[in-house]
């Protein structure tokens, strides 16, 4: 799963996702891709499970880009736990993405199939998304 190698800082703020994505709006690499519609925190799970039924529904055929990283940490602390003595240790990682954020992008497939992968990908992210092609000259 995606995670940062290192990071300055072990733990960090919750903080709110406002308004839609500054960057990372518009296809890059390949032709079609999967744009998000909502505000959320994906998590490296999410990710790596969207990517995999991605490629599998692509049969391995084509080129898959990953298009977000999770380099938020989200700590958590264990269960019947008492209040206070502290924020939990980092339990897992999360990206978090905007509205109209680019998240995958496919290409080298037909755009049936594409279209097909990307569904089967978007079943398994937690936000509401988008099928976007590629238009005009490349």
């Amino acid at each position: 799963m995606l995670q940062p190698k290192r990071t300055n800082y072990r733990k960090a703020h919750k903080g709110r996702i406002h308004g839609n994505a500054k960057g990372g709006y518009s296809l890059n690499f390949g032709t079609y891709g999967l744009k998000a519609l909502e505000p959320d925190r994906v998590t490296a799970r999410q990710i790596e499970a969207a990517r995999r039924a991605i490629t599998r529904a692509m049969r391995r055929a084509g080129r898959v880009w990953i298009r977000v990283f999770p380099d938020v940490p989200v700590s958590a602390k264990p269960a019947e736990v008492r209040m206070g003595s502290g924020k939990g240790s980092p339990e897992f990682w999360v990206c978090r993405v905007a509205p109209g954020r680019i998240m995958f992008e496919v290409d080298g497939v037909p755009a049936a199939t594409a279209r097909d992968a990307l569904t089967l990908g978007a079943a398994k992210l937690p936000i509401r998304t988008k099928f976007v092609e590629r238009t005009g000259a490349v």
